[in-house]
Formats: structure tokens, C-alpha cells, sequence
């Protein structure tokens, strides 16, 4: 499981023109999911991610979690971040899990998210065309395998 996790002062991710979610400060969190990821690697990012210290506390440093500062969340499942870019120019995706797996974690992942800070997560749509808008704070951008630990 890959993320690509951004500390932002706002986020959303529109479909068809339509705004589905939105969040102020926060985290704004890309997701992929590979074929070999299972619960124990939602539960180990879920755990990294609510307790990543990437806010500022009162000194300036960062130093606090988005539990710690109330942030938000908004989750965007993102197949493209399992690329392979070891031959060609062209990608392979060869890597990322088909939807059988990867919904499940994909939904996994939110709820347990969701469960960790303790309000709900914003989502985007599985397999639809997004537009992600965000203002990232800092900034500030942080990327995890689940797969180097």
C-alpha cells in the first residue's frame, strides 16, 4: 500500500462537476493499493498516518498529529501511484490490485481512518474521474509504503 499523504489548509475532490467531498485543514491522502496488501498493512498506515507529527505546535515545529490539531481528512484512491517506471516511458500498473481487493481496503482503510480521529473521513469515488483540488500547508507532503516499514 502506497500513500502520498499532504497537510493541507483545504482539499476536495469533484465528480461530474460536483463537489463529493471537502475538507479544511487536514490531510489530504492518495491511496494505492497493491495486489499483495491486506488488513494488517490498512491497520499499520492507518496507525503512521493519525500519528505522523507533520503540525505545527505553538513553537512552530512540527511537533503535533492531525488528531492533535482536530484536523480533517479526505481520502482519494489513486491506482496510479502502484506504477512500475522501470522500463520505457510508459507506466505499468501491472502492480495495482484489481477492484475485487483493492474497494474492500479502499473502504477498509476510510472507516478505520474514520475510527482513528474520531469524525468522519471524506472520500472520493472508486474508479471515477476525479478532480482533486487542495492548498497545500507548508508544504508539506510525506510518502509511505506500506511495503518499507
Amino acid at each position: 500500500m502506497r500513500a502520498v499523504i499532504q497537510r493541507v489548509s483545504s482539499a476536495s475532490v469533484t465528480i461530474d462537476g460536483i463537489v463529493k467531498s471537502s475538507i479544511g485543514p487536514g490531510l489530504l491522502i492518495l491511496l494505492g493499493i497493491g495486489h499483495e496488501d491486506s488488513q494488517e498493512d490498512v491497520d499499520w498506515l492507518v496507525r503512521k498516518i493519525a500519528g505522523m507529527r507533520i503540525f505545527n505546535d505553538d513553537a512552530g515545529v512540527m511537533n503535533r498529529s492531525v488528531m492533535e490539531v482536530n484536523g480533517e481528512a479526505l481520502v482519494v484512491s489513486q491506482f496510479t501511484l502502484m506504477a512500475s517506471t522501470r522500463k520505457g516511458n510508459r507506466p505499468s500498473y501491472i502492480g495495482a490490485a484489481g477492484h475485487e481487493l483493492a474497494i474492500p481496503l479502499y473502504e477498509q482503510f476510510c472507516a478505520a481512518l474514520s475510527a482513528a480521529l474520531g469524525r468522519p473521513v471524506g472520500t472520493g469515488e472508486f474508479g471515477a474521474d476525479m478532480k482533486v483540488a487542495l492548498v497545500n500547508d507548508g508544504p508539506v507532503t510525506i510518502c509511505i509504503d506500506t511495503k518499507n516499514k
